[in-house]
C-alpha cells in the first residue's frame, strides 16, 4: 500500500489543478449521468461490453438531454495490451448519431491508458466527424480488501475535422474525473465520480459542465 502513496497523490492532484484553474469567460453549467453496464467474458481473451446512458444536461443549445446506448468487444493480445471496437448509438434532442470506434488499450499496476479513434455520423451532416480521444486513469486501492478504489481519470478529445460549422478542429474537450468505486453486490459495482467537463469554442466562451455520474457495472 506505501508504494502506491505517491502515486495516488498524483493521480488526484493532477485532476484538483486542472478543475481550479479558471476557464477565461467560460459558460457554466450543471449535468447528471448514469450509466449501466454489463461485461460478459466470451473467451479466456474476449470481453464483450454492453452500456447505456442516460444525460441529463441543462445546456440545451448543445442538445439537450442525451441516450447513448453502446456494444463493444475488447481482445487481450497480452498480459498490458487489449484491441478494440464498439458501435454506440447516441440521441439528442437535436439530433442523431451513428458512432464507430477502434481503440488500444495499456494496463500496468495502477495505470490504464487508451488510445481511441471515433468516426462519427450524425443524421443533420454529410460529412463524417473524426475524433481522437487520449485516456489516462489511476485505479488506487484504498484497503487491503480492495473495497474501496480510487477513481483518478483525465482524457482529451482532438476533432481531426469540421463536419459542423461549430466544430473546433485540435483540443476540442478535456476531461477531468475522481471519485470511488466499490462493489454493492456479487458481481456488481458502483462507480461515484465527480467530473469537470471542459469543451473549447471558437469565438465563443468555452462550456464549463460539472457533472456527477453514477455508473453500475454487472460482471457475467
Amino acid at each position: 500500500m506505501r508504494r502506491h502513496l505517491p502515486l495516488s497523490l498524483l493521480a488526484g492532484v493532477l485532476p484538483v489543478i486542472a478543475m481550479l484553474s479558471p476557464a477565461l469567460a467560460a459558460t457554466q453549467e450543471s449535468q447528471m449521468w448514469i450509466t449501466e453496464m454489463a461485461t460478459i467474458h466470451a473467451s479466456k481473451d474476449d470481453l464483450v461490453t454492453i452500456d447505456a446512458s442516460q444525460r441529463a444536461r441543462s445546456d440545451t443549445g448543445s442538445g439537450g438531454e442525451q441516450f447513448l446506448a453502446r456494444i463493444a468487444l475488447d481482445h487481450r493480445v497480452s498480459p498490458a495490451v487489449q484491441v478494440g471496437g464498439a458501435i454506440a448509438y447516441l440521441k439528442s434532442e437535436v439530433d442523431q448519431e451513428l458512432r464507430f470506434h477502434q481503440q488500444v488499450t495499456l494496463s500496468k499496476g495502477i495505470w490504464q491508458a487508451r488510445t481511441r479513434m471515433e468516426e462519427r455520423f450524425f443524421d443533420n451532416v454529410d460529412t463524417a466527424s473524426w475524433r481522437l480521444r487520449q485516456r489516462l486513469q489511476a485505479s488506487v486501492p484504498l484497503d487491503r480488501a480492495k473495497q474501496w478504489t480510487m477513481i483518478a481519470v483525465t482524457e482529451f478529445f482532438f476533432h481531426l475535422n469540421r463536419a459542423r460549422p461549430s466544430d473546433r478542429t485540435g483540443l476540442a474537450v478535456m476531461r477531468q474525473q475522481i471519485g470511488l468505486r466499490h462493489p454493492i453486490g456479487k458481481n456488481l459495482d458502483a462507480q461515484l465520480l465527480y467530473m469537470r467537463q471542459q469543451t473549447f469554442r471558437e469565438a465563443r466562451p468555452d462550456v464549463v459542465a460539472h457533472i456527477p455520474w453514477l455508473t453500475l457495472s454487472w460482471r457475467i
